[in-house]
């Protein structure tokens, strides 16, 4: 069992550093000159339903300062707009331009093919159980962590 949970922390230690090396790679293959962590910051955008900084922060798990600053300079690349509620002038929105849907669309080519590769050689019952195993995971990052 000893040697199960060392291959497992090492294959999870690994799997992740290099999805972040390969993706980034990819990304800039495809003459994206992005870090990560800007393309994660407009994938929350992009899959926050209010746009607000406040729901983009929290789902990113950062704090509002540390999104405005990010935010600031993906204004200034041309990737994000801020965009004022008009209702509520106090309301600041971000939107994402088209050169960061292009980016999304990268981003989003590279995840489906990990994933295909990933399903493609699994029986039905296995990706039931794969899914259920990181869900456990992820389930003990979120109260844990």
């Amino acid at each position: 069992m000893n040697d199960t949970r060392h291959t497992l922390n090492e294959l999870l230690v690994d799997l992740f550093n290099y999805i972040l090396l390969i993706e980034e790679k990819n990304l800039r293959d495809q003459g994206v000159s992005l870090s990560m962590t800007e393309v994660h910051i407009l994938e929350a955008i992009d899959k926050s339903e209010s746009k607000m900084m406040s729901a983009i922060a929290k789902r990113l798990m950062v704090t509002q300062g540390t999104l405005t600053v990010s935010a600031s300079k993906l204004v200034k690349k041309g990737y994000v707009e801020r965009v004022k509620d008009e209702r509520d002038k106090r309301i600041v929105r971000l939107q994402l331009t088209d050169r960061a849907v292009h980016v999304l669309e990268v981003h989003n080519d590279f995840h489906a093919k990990m994933i295909d590769k990933l399903l493609n050689e699994l029986e039905l019952d296995k990706e039931q159980e794969l899914i259920q195993s990181l869900r456990n995971l992820m389930d003990f990052f979120k109260s844990h962590y």
